[in-house]
């Protein structure tokens, strides 16, 4: 039961039921990545009336995240490239990084030196620094 409500309900954990049914309806399968994310094109690849174009999405595998889409898929799916890279031959290039996950908010978030978080406190300035004072 607890699922059933949480895919009716939440966005965020995966495909809604209505995701799922519009998938089912209206959806092609156009290719996965290696993170386990399912990548959908309109049927045939009809163009939607009122967009001008078709119509594509993906359903991550886990929490959303739109940073969670590698490269190879990211022109895709925002219609840089026509063709997706299932269909070619596609060679990462080598400035293209792996996923690393957003981590802000989580203990292990970048923290710079003189953020109040790094250490719980802030560094005393070492001279480069004249407080401005009024009048």
């Amino acid at each position: 039961m607890k699922q059933f409500l949480l895919k009716f309900f939440t966005w965020w954990n995966g495909q809604t039921f209505g995701t799922q049914l519009w998938t089912s309806r209206y959806g092609e399968l156009v290719g996965e990545d290696e993170q386990g994310n399912r990548y959908y094109r309109t049927r045939g690849g009809a163009i939607d009336p009122t967009l001008g174009f078709e119509r594509r999405w993906v359903i991550y595998n886990g929490y959303a995240e739109a940073s969670r889409i590698p490269p190879s898929w990211h022109g895709w799916i925002h219609h840089v490239v026509d063709t997706p890279p299932t269909a070619t031959n596609y060679q990462p290039r080598e400035w293209e990084k792996p996923h690393q996950p957003n981590l802000t908010g989580t203990a292990k978030a970048y923290r710079p030196s003189g953020s109040t978080l790094a250490s719980g406190r802030r560094p005393k300035a070492t001279g480069d620094y004249q407080p401005w004072t009024p009048g």
